[in-house]
């Protein structure tokens, strides 16, 4: 009689420890499972500057409904989609103003985000309207800022990203070259044109850079716009436009949708 109570009490305990392991195994792995929401963080690349169909709703943050985080969305149905993506980001404004849907239950986030700390917009504007070589220097001006500060500002959002939504796959988004080279193109120079997209591959390589360091995956649109940049006759960008300042140099719907979404469908 005792070896049976022995046995059966070591029974009972064994299936105790086997309900608690299980039920220990099933709470750690619930908030994984449970990860199927997206965010789309970033800059007006994400936001979909240039694209229309604002959501009135984003004011000047410009969010798109053809803006590859919302076309990807609707068609993939995540359990969430928060789009905090906002014109004219930089890191810090993504820090300071887009994280806060990030969480336990986020699986997927999309981040563009660099170009502006690197003075993008100033750059086209210099090259534009000044000479080739105001242009190079202010490219050059650019590309030490990338060399030297915006890894650092990357690393933050990186890192915040990471802290906020542990079980997130995460894309950062690259940024296309904007002009096909030979021929001619009406406003900016050979130089010009070869100075910025270099500019523009050098950017991108300090992103993808730093997005593999973080375990990141890193999405480069470059290939998806060959055939496509300015002066192309078949541009998915804006070119200056001088009725809507804020659309110049920005994907236009074709461009998110065959540029943008083709490469963040790929990589999530």
């Amino acid at each position: 009689m005792r070896r049976s109570r022995l046995a059966a009490y070591m029974t009972a305990l064994l299936l105790a420890a086997g309900v608690a392991l299980t039920g220990a195994a099933t709470a750690q792995a619930s908030p994984q499972a449970a990860a199927t929401g997206y965010v789309a963080l970033g800059d007006s690349y994400s936001s979909g500057v240039g694209a229309g169909g604002y959501i009135s709703s984003s004011g000047d943050c410009k969010r798109s409904t053809k803006a590859y985080p919302y076309l990807w969305a609707a068609a993939n149905a995540p359990s969430s989609f928060d789009f905090t993506a906002c014109s004219g980001a930089r890191t810090g404004d993504v820090l300071a103003n887009q994280l806060g849907p990030l969480g336990a239950g986020t699986g997927l986030v999309s981040v563009s985000v660099g170009g502006n700390d690197a003075g993008f917009a100033d750059v086209m504007t210099t090259c534009v309207l000044q000479s080739d070589s105001n242009c190079l220097a202010r490219i050059n001006t650019a590309k030490a800022y990338v060399d030297s500060t915006l890894p650092g500002q990357l690393d933050k959002v990186y890192s915040a990203i990471s802290a906020k939504a542990p079980a997130a796959h995460v894309v950062v988004l690259g940024y296309p070259r904007f002009y096909q080279l030979g021929g001619t193109c009406p406003g900016l120079s050979q130089a010009k044109r070869t100075a910025i997209n270099n500019a523009a591959d050098h950017l991108n390589t300090a992103l993808a850079k730093r997005a593999a360091d973080h375990g990141f995956t890193f999405g480069d649109v470059r290939s998806a716009f060959t055939g496509h940049e300015l002066c192309s006759g078949s541009a998915w960008l804006h070119s200056l436009n001088l009725l809507n300042i804020g659309e110049s140099y920005h994907p236009k719907a074709a461009g998110q949708s065959g540029g943008y979404l083709p490469v963040f469908r790929n990589a999530a």
